[in-house]
């Protein structure tokens, strides 16, 4: 029984011994619970450690719970009470059943690795996403068999990276992840990722988000990638000391689709970063560097191309390929965004001083955040790399706040609000209903993976919730971004259209849309020293 005040919220709790589901299933089960009338919360999830750790986070660990294994299946239910709760958990259970049967009801499909490679021995590429726990050993397995690997799966311990990295450098084989979750292996798309035109630009990223935002960028712009490559979170870290990313170098250095090289990567330890820039400087192919945050001198030191934003870094790309010169400045720094910045700021009521950013991408958040920090002061955030800026508590904003909604915080037992858009819905109308939010910054990411129609989730609240503050008295400024191209399956120039529509601004990259905010704060600061 969780207390809230003086209310007490019930809580049901069932654990089922040694009863394995896959990730996919548990979240598409708690999508369809946390539904019911009288449902608060709801998650149906493997008992892993972060599992427990974010139940906790959400007031659902019990006895039981903790007491669990990472092979035991976990359904949480929090409702209005005790009868609602028992009869959403039951539901769960016969969903679970439900989901079995169809399964046995289908044509049988492959259940190992081992059985996949001999139904089709050409096989040379293996996408593993199944619980942590087990993601190793299935990577092992794929490497041994002589196939490249992107894994998916996250909560992979960093001992078993290292070993798989080694393991597959051994071999001459890509080990992208653990937690890779954007690649595309000539010319295919792989978890979330853009269709994206082939060309001579070749990208590295340990970011997805991020690594999205610059081949959809170059996309549209009119060039197009050779290969893109993934190597999860964790690879410019001190410990993996960049393994795959310089593994992926030298592959693109000897590509001959390849003429040039990005690489894209939130800050990586120092001497990691010296390495990598030391070989791609020894290289013969340009090459544009952005690690996410920090300046361009060490970049610029090696001789390199450094990228300022994500949106200058596939600009400057797109330059290299075309033959151009291209210097340390921004090549692209798009429209002048004054106009429309002194329209916006001039219709906010004088107690409207805030910005509330709701991201799906992890990076496209960290650019955010990186662009508005100086102007505003700071930015609070449930990823900040400051630990004084980190929220005490996700579910609550405080002044600027920038949130990645698609952190393991929000995520345990549901789906990523990538996947599910709505999820960000709640969210949306707690920062419209706080009459000190000026702005709702908000990113919309499209391609394989992700909701068929995000923007149409989205564009239906966003025009209530501008008709509702301008009822009350106040200016609700919406400003979003489309990350994805014309070739992804949800159409960009249809998503924009809705947004539009809806009364929402609609920036050409996430990095304009940052600076549109900061530039509407900037002049509301200007006008109050005046």
């Amino acid at each position: 029984m969780e207390r809230k005040g003086l209310i007490c919220i019930p809580v049901k709790v069932l654990i089922k011994k040694n009863a394995y589901y896959d990730s996919v299933t548990l979240m598409s089960v708690s999508k369809e619970v946390t539904g019911m009338d009288g449902v608060e919360e709801a998650v149906v999830a493997m008992a892993t450690g972060l599992n427990k750790e974010l139940l906790a986070n959400v007031g659902m660990v019990t006895a039981e719970v903790q007491g669990a294994t990472p092979n035991d299946l976990v359904i949480a239910v929090k409702a209005k009470d005790d009868q609602v709760a028992a009869a959403a958990v039951e539901t769960a259970e016969q969903i679970l059943v439900r989901r079995v049967t169809d399964d046995q009801g289908e044509q049988q499909r492959t259940r190992s690795l081992g059985s996949a490679f001999k139904s089709n021995p050409n096989l040379n590429l293996v996408l593993i996403s199944v619980p942590g726990a087990y993601a190793a050993r299935e990577a092992r397995r794929a490497l041994e068999g002589g196939r490249h690997v992107m894994l998916f799966s996250d909560n992979v311990t960093i001992e078993d990276e290292i070993a798989l990295k080694k393991l597959a450098r051994q071999k001459g084989l890509l080990m992208m992840g653990p937690d890779c979750g954007t690649a595309v292996i000539n010319g295919v798309a792989l978890a979330f990722a853009n269709v994206v035109k082939r060309g001579g630009i070749g990208v590295v990223g340990a970011s997805g988000t991020g690594t999205q935002e610059v081949i959809s960028i170059i996309d549209k712009i009119g060039e197009g990638v050779s290969q893109v490559i993934g190597t999860g979170g964790r690879d410019l870290t001190a410990a993996v000391g960049g393994m795959m990313t310089m593994d992926a170098i030298r592959a693109l250095q000897e590509d001959e689709h390849t003429r040039v090289l990005v690489v894209i990567s939130k800050p990586p330890a120092p001497a990691v970063a010296q390495e990598v820039l030391r070989l791609l400087s020894s290289g013969k192919k340009p090459a544009v560097v952005h690690f996410i945050g920090t300046g361009p001198e060490g970049v610029e030191a090696a001789g390199l191309i450094p990228g300022l934003t994500l949106e200058d870094t596939a600009a400057k790309a797109v330059a290299l390929a075309m033959g151009e010169q291209v210097t340390g400045e921004e090549v692209f720094p798009g429209e002048d965004l004054h106009p429309v910045a002194r329209q916006e700021a001039a219709k906010l009521a004088p107690g409207q001083r805030y910005v509330r950013g709701l991201y799906t991408g992890g990076t496209l958040c960290d650019e955010a955040m990186f662009i508005l920090a100086p102007v505003l002061g700071g930015v609070y955030s449930n990823v900040a790399p400051d630990p004084g800026w980190r929220l005490v508590d996700p579910r609550s904003s405080r002044e600027h706040t920038m949130l990645d909604l698609g952190d393991d915080y929000f995520t345990v037992g549901r789906p990523h609000p990538m996947i599910e858009p709505s999820l960000r819905l709640p969210r949306f109308w707690a920062e419209a209903n706080d009459p000190e939010v000026a702005v709702i910054l908000l990113d919309v990411v499209l391609g394989h993976g992700v909701h068929p129609d995000p923007a149409g989730i989205l564009a239906p609240v966003i025009a209530e919730a501008k008709e509702k503050c301008r009822q009350e008295g106040r200016y609700l400024s919406v400003v979003t971004s489309v990350c994805g191209t014309s070739g992804d399956p949800q159409g960009l120039h249809e998503q924009e259209r809705k947004l539009r529509e809806a009364g929402a601004l609609v920036m050409a990259s996430n990095a304009r849309a940052a600076r549109l905010v900061r530039m509407m704060f900037q002049l509301r600061a200007q006008e109050v020293m005046s």
